[in-house]
C-alpha cells in the first residue's frame, strides 16, 4: 500500500500536467443553453396547439393528459430527441435510495414482416413498470410482489444525455404508495399552493395560484483520482475514516473566495456547459472555506423543477470529474478538522401574480400579507421543528451537524433585530380586544415601514439553521448529498398545514362579528405569543444557547435514530395526513428505510475500519516496530551499555508507544466485531439502528485515535494511505 500511494502522487503531477495543457473553446452560454431540453418552447414546435395547450393546463392546473393528446407529444419528444442523437429512452426517476435511477430502451421496434422501426407512443410515455421489488419500500412491496410503475410528470420537462431521453417521472407501488422523492415533493407543493393561495385571498382576489421556489447551493470536495483510489475509506464510504490533520489546512482563511484552481476551473467549466444544455441555471462559482472545497449555485426556480436540476447536477459532476483526473466527494464531512459541506436550501414563495410573499410590499396591506406568512412560516417551524430536524438527518450528515461550520441540531429561526423587535412590537400593542381606530392606524403605518428597516440593517446568521435573509427563508442544516426534495417536502407541508390553521382561526373570529383584517392581527400576534421561544438572534454554536434552547423547550436531537422517529410521530403521521400528502403507511415504510440505511452506512463503515485497520495499518506499524527493534538491537552490539541506554531510551519508549497503539487498535476492532454481531441480530430495524449509533459508532473515533497517533510515528515511507497534507492541496 506504500508503494501504491507514491504512485498516486506520481500520477496526479502526471495528470496535473496533461490537463494544464487543454484548451476549451469558448462559446457564449446563450448560443446552447437549454438545448437538450424539450422545455415547452421546444415542445410548441413539435406539437399542435391543442396538444401543448393540454401540457400547459397540466402544468398550471394539474388536468390529465388524454390518450390522444399523448400520442402527439410522445411523437414530438420522440422527433426531437432523434435529431438530438438519442436512440433510447428513459422514464428517469428518484427512489429512496437516495440516487436517482434509469432503464434504457431502444426506439428501434420490429414491425411483424421483420423491419425495424423507431417507436414512442403516449403510452410508453406516460407509464412504464419498473421492478418495485428491488427498491427500497419499507415493507410495502415484498419480492414477490415486483410490480410498480413510473408515470410522466409534465411539469418537469423531458432531457437529452448522450443517446437517451430522460423523461422525469413518480415511482410508486403496484397498490399506489409513493415510492420515491417526487411524488411527496409535488403533493406537498400542491397542499402549500391550495392553503397559501387562500389566504392570499384576503389580499389580492387576482391570486389563483402560489409555488414554492428553491436556490440551492451546492457545495463538495474535489479530490485527485489517483489519491482517491489509493485510500479504500473514500472510495467505499466517502469520507476518511482516519488520517491526523495537516499542518496547514484552514488556518488562515486563504482558500475561501481564493483564486479558483485552473485545474478546477477547467472542470467547472465543463461542467457549466453541460449543464446549461440542459438548463440548469447555474449562476456562482467559488472557493469555500477548506482546502479543496467548492461551491455551485444556480438561479432560483420552481422547487420541483429544481430539485430535478439538483439531482442532476450532482450526477454530472461526479462524471466531468472523472474527465478531469478528479472525484468528487459529497460527503458532509469527508475530513475531520476542516469545514464539511451543506446545500443550503434558499425557500421562498411566490404568487401568480409575481409577488414575493417573503418580501415585504410598498404599503400597509402588503406588508400585513408579508407579516402574515412570515409568522405563519414562523410557527409552522416552531410547531413541527422535529420535523424538519429527521428531514435532513442521515449518518453523513451527523458529522457536521453541530460542529462550528454548521448549524446545531436544535432548530431555531434568525430574523434579524430589527424584524425581531418589530414583530415584538406587532405583538405586544394587539390586544384581543377591539382596537380603536388610531391604534389600527399606527400599526398600519408602521408595518408601512418594514421595507426601509429590513432591506437595509438586517443582518445575516451563518450559526442559524433556520434564517430570513431578506426576502427568502435559507434552510442551512440540509447536508450536501441530500435531495432537497426531503426537506422541502417537510417545509412546504408544515408550512400548508399552518396556513391552513390560520384561515380557519381567522374565520372563527369573523363569524363572531370581528372584521377581517382586525382578526387577521389578532391571530398573527397569538402565533407571535406561542412561537416566540424559536426565535434567536445570537450564536447558534454557543453552548449558552443549549442551555437556553433547553430552557425554552427546544428540543436538540443530536442522535440520528432518535431525529427519524419524528417522522412517525402523531403530530406528524396528522399533518400529512390532513394535507393529503403521505399516508401513515407511507410514513412508517419511509421511517423503515431512513432507519436500515443509517444501519448500513454504519455497518459499511465499521468494516472497512476493521478492514483497514487489521489488514493495512497494525501490520505497517509492525514492520517499522521491528526496524526500529533492529536498530536498538544494532546499538547495543556497538556501543557500550552506559551509552546504549542513552541512545537507545527514546526509541524504547517509541516501540513500547507503538505496541500500546497496535494493542488498543486489536483490542477496539475486535469489541467493534462483536457488538456489531449482537445488533446485527435485532429484529426491529429501529432498535438495531439505536444500536449501531449506540454501540458501535463510538469506537470509530476512539481508534482512529490510535492510527492517527501512529500516523505521526511511522516512517513517511512505509505509511500506506494518502496523507491529508497530500490530498488537501490540489497540484
Amino acid at each position: 500500500m506504500g508503494k501504491l500511494r507514491f504512485k498516486a502522487l506520481e500520477d496526479l503531477i502526471s495528470n496535473s500536467r496533461e490537463l494544464l495543457e487543454f484548451n476549451f473553446t469558448k462559446r457564449k452560454a446563450s448560443e446552447y443553453y437549454g438545448e437538450n431540453v424539450f422545455d415547452v418552447d421546444t415542445m410548441q414546435k413539435y406539437v399542435s396547439k391543442e396538444a401543448y395547450k393540454s401540457v400547459l393546463e397540466a402544468i398550471e392546473k394539474g388536468t390529465k393528459i388524454d390518450r390522444k393528446m399523448a400520442d402527439q407529444i410522445a411523437a414530438g419528444m420522440k422527433a426531437w430527441s432523434i435529431e438530438r442523437g438519442a436512440t433510447h429512452y428513459t422514464h428517469w426517476f428518484q427512489p429512496l435510495t437516495g440516487n436517482t435511477a434509469e432503464k434504457h430502451d431502444a426506439f428501434v421496434h420490429i414491425d411483424k414482416n421483420g423491419r425495424p422501426f423507431e417507436n414512442f407512443d403516449g403510452k410508453l410515455l406516460v407509464q412504464q413498470e419498473p421492478d418495485a421489488s428491488s427498491f427500497p419500500s419499507g415493507g410495502i412491496r415484498n419480492t414477490f410482489e415486483a410490480r410498480g410503475y413510473t408515470a410522466w410528470d409534465p411539469s418537469s420537462p423531458a432531457f437529452v444525455i448522450d443517446d437517451t431521453l430522460c423523461i422525469p417521472t413518480i415511482f410508486v407501488a403496484y397498490t399506489g404508495e409513493a415510492l420515491d422523492y417526487k411524488t411527496p415533493l409535488i403533493n406537498s407543493l400542491t397542499a402549500l399552493s391550495k392553503a397559501a393561495t387562500e389566504v392570499c385571498q384576503y389580499f389580492d382576489k387576482d391570486v389563483t395560484k402560489v409555488h414554492a421556489n428553491l436556490g440551492w447551493e451546492q457545495e463538495y470536495f474535489l479530490i485527485d483520482e489517483s489519491l482517491c483510489l489509493a485510500r479504500p475509506d473514500i472510495s467505499l464510504t466517502g469520507r476518511t475514516l482516519m488520517g491526523h490533520a495537516s499542518s496547514k489546512d484552514q488556518q488562515l482563511d486563504d482558500h475561501y473566495f481564493g483564486a479558483i484552481p485552473i485545474r478546477v476551473k477547467r472542470f467547472m467549466q465543463d461542467l457549466e456547459i453541460e449543464a446549461h444544455r440542459l438548463g440548469i441555471p447555474l449562476k456562482t462559482r467559488h472557493n469555500e472555506v477548506a482546502p479543496n472545497q467548492f461551491e455551485f449555485a444556480p438561479i432560483y426556480e420552481e422547487a420541483n423543477l429544481a430539485v430535478d436540476h439538483n439531482q442532476l447536477v450532482m450526477a454530472l459532476m461526479k462524471d466531468i470529474a472523472k474527465k478531469h483526473k478528479f472525484r468528487v466527494l459529497l460527503h458532509e464531512k469527508p475530513f475531520k478538522g476542516v469545514n464539511g459541506s451543506g446545500k443550503h436550501n434558499n425557500w421562498s414563495m411566490e404568487t401568480n401574480t409575481g409577488v414575493n410573499l417573503l418580501s415585504p410590499g410598498k404599503n400597509p396591506k402588503s406588508n400585513l400579507q408579508f407579516l402574515t406568512f412570515l409568522i405563519n412560516t414562523v410557527k409552522a417551524v416552531y410547531d413541527h421543528a422535529d420535523l424538519l430536524r429527521a428531514s435532513i438527518a442521515s449518518a453523513s450528515n451527523s458529522h457536521r451537524l453541530g460542529a462550528n461550520e454548521a448549524p446545531p441540531a436544535i432548530v431555531s429561526v434568525f430574523l434579524g433585530q430589527y424584524l425581531t423587535k418589530m414583530l415584538e412590537d406587532f405583538g405586544g400593542r394587539v390586544s384581543e380586544k377591539k382596537m380603536t381606530p388610531n391604534e389600527k392606524t399606527e400599526l398600519k403605518l408602521d408595518i408601512g415601514k418594514i421595507p426601509e428597516i429590513l432591506l437595509d440593517n438586517t443582518d445575516r446568521n451563518r450559526t442559524s439553521p433556520f434564517a430570513f435573509t431578506g426576502n427568502r427563508f435559507e434552510f442551512r442544516a440540509v447536508g450536501s448529498g441530500a435531495n432537497c426534495a426531503s426537506p422541502m417536502t417537510a417545509l412546504c407541508t408544515a408550512v400548508a398545514g399552518q396556513l391552513e390553521e390560520f384561515k380557519i382561526d381567522v374565520e372563527a373570529i369573523v363569524s363572531k362579528g370581528v372584521k377581517r383584517d382586525e382578526a387577521i392581527f389578532q391571530v398573527l400576534k397569538k402565533y407571535i405569543e406561542i412561537a416566540k421561544p424559536v426565535l434567536f438572534e445570537g450564536n447558534n454554536y454557543s453552548e449558552e444557547w443549549a442551555k437556553e434552547a433547553e430552557r425554552r423547550g427546544l428540543t436538540n436531537i443530536k442522535n440520528v435514530p432518535e431525529a427519524l422517529e419524528a417522522l412517525v410521530s402523531e403530530k406528524s403521521i396528522a399533518l400529512f395526513e390532513k394535507t393529503k400528502v403521505l399516508t401513515n403507511r407511507e410514513l412508517h415504510a419511509r421511517h423503515h428505510i431512513l432507519e436500515e440505511d443509517y444501519t448500513m452506512k454504519i455497518q459499511i463503515e465499521a468494516r472497512v475500519l476493521g478492514d483497514l485497520s487489521i489488514n493495512h495499518i497494525v501490520p505497517t506499524a509492525v514492520k517499522y516496530q521491528s526496524e526500529l527493534i533492529n536498530n536498538v538491537q544494532g546499538l547495543k552490539d556497538i556501543f557500550g551499555e552506559e551509552e546504549y541506554k542513552q541512545l537507545a531510551g527514546n526509541r524504547l519508549n517509541l516501540i513500547r508507544e507503538i505496541s500500546e497503539h497496535i494493542s488498543s487498535i486489536k483490542a477496539q476492532v475486535n469489541d467493534m466485531i462483536e457488538a456489531r454481531k449482537i445488533a446485527n441480530k435485532l429484529d426491529n430495524p429501529v432498535e438495531k439502528a439505536k444500536a449501531y449509533s449506540s454501540t458501535i459508532a463510538p469506537f470509530f473515533d476512539s481508534i482512529r485515535y490510535h492510527i492517527d497517533k501512529l500516523e505521526l510515528i511511522v516512517d513517511d515511507e512505509m505509511w500506506p494511505l494518502p496523507k491529508y497534507r497530500e490530498m488537501l492541496f490540489l497540484r
